[in-house]
């Protein structure tokens, strides 16, 4: 089993990142793919950042993380935020029948005033 910066763009702070998600060889990531690899890291409370998502999937596919361009780039990031949004709507889910509580943000933007209460 090799480590995960054997992979070209991947080092030590990935590897440290993908454990902290359950995930610890090359294989692994291979296996899953860049976005189920990157959903997990989203999981496991990794902030999200497009530019290691698409560094992710530069990196399985072999390529330098910079080679993303162009409408490669674009359809990228939509599959990202995509990815961010469906990784953050499960986060607040509730299970059915339990009350659920307004996201952060809505209650702040509540008590000042910008949206109704």
């Amino acid at each position: 089993m090799a480590a995960i910066s054997t992979i070209r763009n991947l080092g030590p702070a990935s590897e440290a990142s993908f454990a902290k998600a359950g995930l610890t060889t090359a294989e692994e990531l291979y296996a899953l793919g860049a976005h189920e690899a990157y959903r997990r890291l989203l999981a496991a409370g990794q902030p999200p950042h497009f530019i290691g998502y698409y560094v992710l999937v530069m990196a399985l596919q072999g390529r330098p993380w910079n080679d993303c361009k162009g409408a490669e780039k674009a359809a990228l990031r939509a599959k990202f935020d995509a990815l961010k949004a469906e990784v953050e709507a499960a986060a607040y889910a509730a299970p059915p029948g339990a009350k659920t509580l307004p996201r952060p943000l809505d209650q702040a933007l509540r008590a000042i005033g910008v949206i109704p209460a």
